[in-house]
């Protein structure tokens, strides 16, 4: 537990840290950054945390029904994965998301939430308790070396 809180300290600081780094750069770095993110891909990290002895619930939901629902709404699913860490390994998903944009993985995002499959998908999963304890993102853009564009 304490690794985890501690963990999560470093993120927000590093966080923390990009905001003052963007803050810092030169009007037309930050634009150019902008622009970037609405011309090309944005991909999407997610780390979801389930509540206590939920993870597999949290699993199937992703397995059976988000996936399909992130597709149907133009997101593009690139991977799942579960942390080897044994303090996040019980209760931990993370995944990769691919937009076209920021302005199109907003939009993605309004649609999944006013769906109805969605609403049915999210009260059913979360009939005998909430599942899902916290979601962290970051939206992130490829370097011009990544192999993943």
């Amino acid at each position: 537990m304490k690794t985890t809180i501690f963990k999560r300290m470093i993120n927000t600081l590093a966080s923390a840290s990009f905001v003052v780094v963007v803050a810092l750069l030169s009007p037309g770095q930050a634009q150019a950054q902008d622009q970037a993110q609405d011309d090309g891909p944005v991909f999407e990290l997610r780390t979801y945390t389930a509540t206590p002895g939920n993870l597999d619930k949290l699993l199937a939901r992703f397995r059976d029904h988000t996936m399909a629902l992130f597709e149907k709404h133009g997101m593009t699913n690139i991977g799942y994965w579960l942390p080897v860490d044994p303090e996040e390994a019980e209760d931990t998903l993370i995944y990769l998301l691919k937009h076209d944009s920021q302005e199109a993985a907003n939009a993605s995002w309004r649609a999944f939430g006013a769906d109805p499959a969605w609403a049915v998908v999210n009260e059913e999963s979360n009939r005998d308790g909430a599942i899902l304890q916290g979601v962290e993102r970051k939206y992130l853009t490829a370097t011009d070396f990544s192999q993943m564009q």
